[in-house]
């Protein structure tokens, strides 16, 4: 029965939520960012002036980041291996038997 009492709950909780504009959702981070991330959440919440300021500033800090191509190309090049001469040549068997 509480099972059922939570699953219960849980559901109204979702319906008010929706019926306010609100969606519950999980965000992954880092475990010192959980206060702001969540103050932030709350102002967005708010939907006043200062939530849509703060919306734009965040938009903006976002999308001035540029996407750029090949990094990890990059990554490799600035790799500590880089000029170690390593083996990685592998010997090329073109059959086996598969036990099945």
């Amino acid at each position: 029965m509480v099972d059922a009492a939570r699953k219960r709950a849980s559901r109204n909780d979702r319906r008010r939520l929706i019926k306010r504009g609100m969606a519950r959702f999980e965000v992954l981070g880092l475990d010192a960012d959980r206060d702001l991330i969540r103050s932030l959440a709350k102002r967005l919440a708010e939907d006043d002036a200062d939530a849509v300021q703060i919306r734009a500033a965040v938009s903006r800090a976002i999308a001035s980041e540029p996407r750029v191509k090949g990094g990890i190309l990059v990554a490799l090049r600035h790799s500590p291996l880089v000029g170690a001469d390593l083996n990685l040549a592998r010997s090329r068997v073109t059959r086996r038997k598969l036990g099945m």
